[in-house]
């Protein structure tokens, strides 16, 4: 899974209004614990949709989720006496999940989602319910979350479940310091009152794609991220390797035009410039006609990564902007059975974005194991290592590499292809979009720590290649690199502290950080 982002000082508290988050607010909250509130435009759209509901809990004709079952018992009609048990127990029964936590970070982006779509006033919620949500997320009170319980429709049931059984004031919760105690206390110890759920509360609480939606939006603000250390780290490959710049020019990227392949080039481009190793050998002693596929293609597999990135970016400001519920009050003030919340069109990019992942890692992991083969890396010593033969180098290195490329194609297999029926077939097609979701998550992780042993690989690669000097942004990275763990070469030490403080410097942004105080803004 990915690392835990450390909670951070609070920052400026975000405010959840009828129309959808923006994705810096998203991480806002789910990263950097920033303090929620509801907008008074907000509160006027939940107030309306629940007068809608009420009149309906007094009708003789039955209502989903108002006056019935669910899913496949939504044919009993049940009586007012009965309703308040109704919610309390479809919650309870739902907060189903078993197996490890999921993260923090996690919880609270689904906690916020759901709220977002409570604020459209299309759940028919009551006003204090909503702003349980608010006063969860704004002290940091975080519900035990567990790894499995979802198909992924209708929505994230059991995760949603387990944040809505804390809003009752049951099941344990995490406080902001990690510790671990259960709902009720925590609520009290922080002045929130408990919600005593009322008619159609409890589905408009859990029926959302707001878990693998939340997910979703965590895995795009990473990989935007570590596709810019992926042309750091092909930059330095290249200049380590003796390769050519020639192949990124402008022009020839031109020539087929995908947006994302121009940007990568370009920023690869801006990597390599003013490098006297490369110049120490464009001149007609260089026989060599081109390089490996690895170097010269790099804009083409990084680019295409960019562009299935936006393209799930897209479908997540979709989601984002949606009012996912079942049933949901409409504008005009009807309460509507819908199919909105299947999961698939989330699930279908989160299978996508782990294909891309898979991808970009392979390409990484050939670039390094290149480094390391004295037939291929252009005079260098076998596995970079200090005496060959005594020492091993680097050669491990990418062994570790090549363990998590090939558990990252095993992770590509896509999950929104699979559907097992439930609810005795009432629904019998599930998008598993929270599985996806699941697996991107150790995608996104794994294809970070392949990039840090490249750029671990790459430093060592250059700096052997002394006295010839790096560009100034390679350098800078070569620097950064070296505050965080021992990038010099030398005889063998002991090598998973230096992967851990390359992965570090990828996980704390320094690496793009360095690059940028030299090349400006990369794409």
């Amino acid at each position: 899974m990915n690392a835990t982002h450390p909670v951070t000082q609070r920052r400026a508290t975000v405010t959840v209004g009828v129309g959808p988050l923006a994705v810096e607010e998203i991480i806002a909250v789910a990263r950097h614990d920033a303090a929620v509130e509801i907008s008074e435009q907000a509160e006027a759209e939940i107030a309306r949709s629940r007068e809608v509901v009420e009149a309906l809990a007094h009708d003789t004709v039955p209502h989903y989720g108002v006056s019935t079952g669910f899913g496949a018992l939504a044919t009993r009609h049940i009586p007012t006496a009965l309703r308040a048990q109704l919610q309390r127990s479809l919650v309870r029964s739902h907060a189903a999940g078993t197996g490890p936590e999921v993260e923090r970070e996690v919880v609270r982006a689904l906690m916020l989602l759901r709220l977002s779509t409570l604020a459209t006033g299309r759940t028919g919620v009551r006003l204090e319910t909503a702003r349980v949500y608010a006063a969860l997320l704004s002290a940091g009170i975080t519900p035990v979350v567990h790894e499995y319980g979802s198909l992924g429709c209708s929505g994230d049931l059991a995760p949603l479940s387990h944040c809505a059984l804390a809003v009752m004031g049951e099941g344990p919760v995490r406080l902001a310091d990690g510790t671990l105690t259960d709902a009720a206390t925590a609520m009290r110890d922080n002045g929130i009152e408990p919600v005593q759920l009322a008619e159609k509360e409890g589905l408009a609480l859990i029926n959302g794609t707001d878990g693998m939606l939340g997910m979703l939006v965590l895995a795009i603000d990473d990989l935007r991220h570590l596709l810019r250390v992926a042309d750091i780290s092909a930059a330095m490959s290249v200049e380590g390797l003796m390769g050519s710049d020639d192949v990124f020019a402008a022009d020839l990227q031109a020539l087929r035009p995908q947006p994302g392949q121009a940007l990568s080039a370009a920023n690869i481009r801006s990597l390599l410039a003013g490098s006297p190793i490369r110049a120490s050998h464009d001149n007609d002693e260089d026989t060599r006609v081109q390089d490996a596929y690895s170097l010269r293609c790099a804009p083409q597999v990084h680019g295409g990564a960019r562009d299935t990135v936006d393209h799930a970016a897209r479908v997540a400001a979709a989601e984002l902007a949606s009012a996912v519920d079942n049933p949901v009050v409409t504008l005009d003030g009807r309460v509507e059975s819908n199919g909105n919340f299947h999961g698939a069109p989330v699930a279908y990019v989160l299978d996508f974005l782990a294909i891309v992942a898979a991808d970009v890692a392979s390409m990484s992991e050939r670039r390094t194991d290149r480094f390391l083969d004295k037939a291929r890396n252009h005079g260098l010593p076998p596995f970079l290592a200090d005496d060959p033969g005594v020492d091993s180098g680097l050669m491990i290195a990418q062994y570790t590499q090549a363990a998590m490329v090939s558990e990252l194609k095993r992770l590509a297999v896509p999950a929104s292809v699979d559907s097992i029926p439930s609810s005795a077939m009432q629904e019998d097609h599930v998008s598993m979009g929270w599985s996806g979701a699941r697996k991107l998550r150790r995608s996104v992780d794994a294809l970070s720590r392949v990039l840090a042993i490249e750029l671990l690989t790459a430093a060592r690669g250059i700096q052997l290649r002394a006295p010839l000097k790096p560009a100034a942004a390679t350098a800078a990275v070569i620097g950064a690199l070296g505050k965080h763990t021992d990038v010099t070469p030398g005889p063998d030490r002991f090598l998973a502290p230096d992967i851990e403080g390359a992965w570090r410097a990828v996980q704390d942004r320094a690496v793009v950080t360095a690059a940028e105080s030299v090349t400006g803004p990369l794409n």
